[in-house]
């Protein structure tokens, strides 16, 4: 590991919190979802109280659904008039039909051109978009898109009820689209193994990190994390009461990642096995096999450390100590 040069307290402190700041404020990689908003457009208006929503969208790269699960942290929209509008969350049935699972706040343009409003809208793999309005005078932009296609849905549905559509408009494009921020996943973590006692600097690989809220080990938040990069972290682990594996997790707006095999960290420890009646190399490979040591070694008069078996020791059998913990053994002759 690279070693870093020694700072002043004041120094030190502000290179930390210029460390933390950037990490917050990186902007996570999110993927375009709707429309690639073609600068040839004119404002229509809504004329129902309905939500809008493409149905084709022909343009090189385009996606029409979501391709991962996240979330929906920033969305736009062009020729927009009038307002509030809602974004809405759509997942196709495949029979036409669509349910609604879920609504952003209201956002009112400022003009027609190209409009930016944040969100924070789970969004599942296949799901699409779709846009309501207040009034049926307001107006969005739409594009002569040769291939594409929109349609509508009335009334607009509320989250958890799926509604049919109306058959689509060909040739035009609304002039919506959204940025999904990736789920974060972990693909690999080092060191995988530490006390109980906690400590362990806990190296995580993987994708999506920017900006984590949270990192946890099992049910246990880290003792601390940092954000590297948007594929690696690093995290304190957690002590823990007891010996095992356990899957560590890392959580930004997007959602929490998945269970994976690459994600387990095992917590060592030295559980005092029952040493009564064991010669004393019985004992100390029981001492190793359960994660302890032997330590001081007292012979009883006429014990030989061959022939006496444990009449005594330092720990009761059963408790959980840190890994490497010495037990002290007391030798007697056989009887």
């Amino acid at each position: 590991m690279r070693q870093r040069q020694k700072l002043g307290p004041a120094i030190a402190l502000a290179a930390i919190a210029c460390t933390m700041f950037a990490a917050t404020a990186a902007q996570a990689s999110t993927i375009t979802v709707g429309s690639v908003l073609p600068p040839g457009f004119s404002s229509k208006p809504f004329e129902e109280k309905q939500t809008l929503l493409n149905t084709a969208l022909p343009e090189k790269g385009a996606n029409l659904v979501s391709p991962v699960n996240g979330a929906i942290v920033r969305w736009r929209m062009q020729g927009a008039k009038g307002g509030p509008f809602f974004l809405r969350v759509l997942h196709p049935t495949g029979t036409g039909a669509y349910t609604a699972t879920g609504t952003g706040t209201a956002a009112t343009p400022t003009d027609a051109g190209l409009q930016t409003f944040t969100a924070n809208l789970k969004v599942h793999s296949g799901d699409l978009i779709g846009i309501d309005p207040t009034n049926t005078t307001d107006e969005i932009g739409v594009a002569e898109v040769a291939g594409a296609s929109f349609t509508s849905i009335f009334p607009p549905p509320f989250d958890g009820v799926t509604l049919g559509a109306r058959e689509p408009k060909s040739g035009v494009e609304l002039e919506l689209s959204a940025e999904v921020q990736p789920t974060p996943a972990i693909t690999s973590i080092a060191s995988s193994f530490g006390s109980i006692a906690g400590g362990t600097t806990v190296k995580i690989t993987g994708t999506d990190f920017t900006a984590a809220s949270a990192v946890k080990f099992g049910d246990t938040p880290a003792a601390s994390f940092a954000v590297v990069s948007e594929t690696e972290m690093t995290a304190t682990a957690p002590a823990a009461t007891k010996p095992g594996n356990v899957d560590v997790t890392v959580t930004t707006v997007a959602g929490t990642s998945p269970i994976a095999n690459g994600d387990r960290f095992g917590y060592e420890a030295c559980v005092v096995p029952q040493l009564g009646k064991k010669t004393l190399k019985q004992a100390k490979r029981a001492l190793r096999n359960a994660g302890c040591k032997p330590g001081k070694v007292r012979k009883l008069k006429g014990a030989t450390a061959k022939d006496g078996l444990v009449s005594k020791q330092g720990l009761k059998p059963g408790k959980t100590r840190n890994p490497d913990t010495k037990v002290s053994l007391t030798l007697a002759e056989e009887s």
